[in-house]
């Protein structure tokens, strides 16, 4: 049952951050970004796995605060008990 709830939270958000990065990088140039001021020298695929990553991240966060909430009271607390 863990990995069913776990396929409830990847893989919609693996969908969403995929969407993401191709809305983000349709319009911005993986070459031209900087952090905190200093140019990146990563190569375009070294910006675009991590970004996805991150995106992946934010996304799995987002649809488990979802499922979470989706919780009643009575199961939560049940599991709280424990």
């Amino acid at each position: 049952m863990p990995y069913k709830r776990l396929m409830w939270i990847a893989w919609p958000a693996f969908l969403a951050a995929a969407v993401l990065e191709m809305l983000v990088f349709a319009v911005l140039d993986p070459e031209s970004l900087s952090l905190m001021g200093l140019r990146l020298d990563w190569s375009r695929e070294a910006v675009y796995t991590v970004t996805f990553f991150i995106f992946w991240a934010m996304m799995m966060t987002s649809s488990a605060l979802t499922l979470l909430l989706s919780l009643s009271s009575r199961v939560i607390n049940r599991r709280a008990s424990r």
